[in-house]
């Protein structure tokens, strides 16, 4: 199929410009696609991040999540604990995820092992969401099988008849089958489109312990596009 060719015309990233740890550059870079898709509109769901897991018979699998989480420990999403990537996860931690933002021509790979986060963060951000996803929560169980949809908006209204939406806090309790991941990376790469496909690639690969503030926890080689 014929396809349109654009040369992409971002500004790059040079060596001058990348910050000292992969936090202070991620934290830069999300904090100007958020503020891009509020004045421009061009970067719709700046948040929305691609998680690549494995299978049991060792298949990559992707799907794409909001990020709910994100400081110097690392970005996190939540899921159902049962769902498709929840059950890879507990088989095999390994994990890679990807921010990507064609507007401004950038993106952020993070690649290391899922950590499920602690029940009292669970709680904390699952009281924060609006009434209707928390029941949604509940009335999900996520990739398994449904006959229509007809039986999902049945349990909507069941789970909402029994937790009203009162306005106070705790009003819907957590599922025991729903938390989430956060990624302890072990490199993060950056990305910055360039004209004639010469874009810039910047990964920074841990060498020892520490958070992604941490300057002596890594070490940050150029790659070649």
């Amino acid at each position: 199929m014929p396809v349109d060719r654009v040369d992409y015309s971002g500004e790059g990233l040079s060596e001058a410009e990348l910050l000292p740890t992969p936090w202070q550059q991620a934290r830069l870079w999300v904090e100007a696609a958020v503020e891009r898709s509020r004045t421009r509109g061009d970067v719709p769901e700046p948040l929305s991040i691609s998680v690549a897991t494995v299978d049991a018979d060792g298949a990559p699998d992707v799907r794409t999540v909001l990020m709910r989480f994100f400081d110097e420990r690392g970005p996190g999403f939540v899921t159902c604990l049962t769902s498709a990537k929840g059950q890879q996860l507990q088989g095999n931690p390994s994990i890679a995820a990807a921010l990507t933002w064609p507007a401004m021509f950038r993106a952020i790979r993070f690649r290391g092992v899922a950590e499920e986060l602690s029940r009292a963060e669970v709680a904390a951000y699952f009281d924060e969401r609006p009434w209707g996803s928390r029941i949604s929560a509940w009335t999900s169980r996520q990739s398994e099988p449904v006959e229509g949809r007809e039986s999902l908006e049945a349990a909507y209204a069941e789970y909402a008849a029994r937790w009203p939406d009162t306005g106070e806090p705790g009003e819907v309790p957590v599922p025991d089958f729903w938390g989430g991941y956060r990624i302890r990376c072990a490199s993060v790469e950056f990305w910055g489109g360039r004209s004639n496909r010469l874009h810039d690639r910047f990964r920074f690969t841990r060498v020892g312990e520490g958070d992604l503030d941490t300057v002596a926890a890594w070490t940050v080689q150029r790659l070649q596009p």
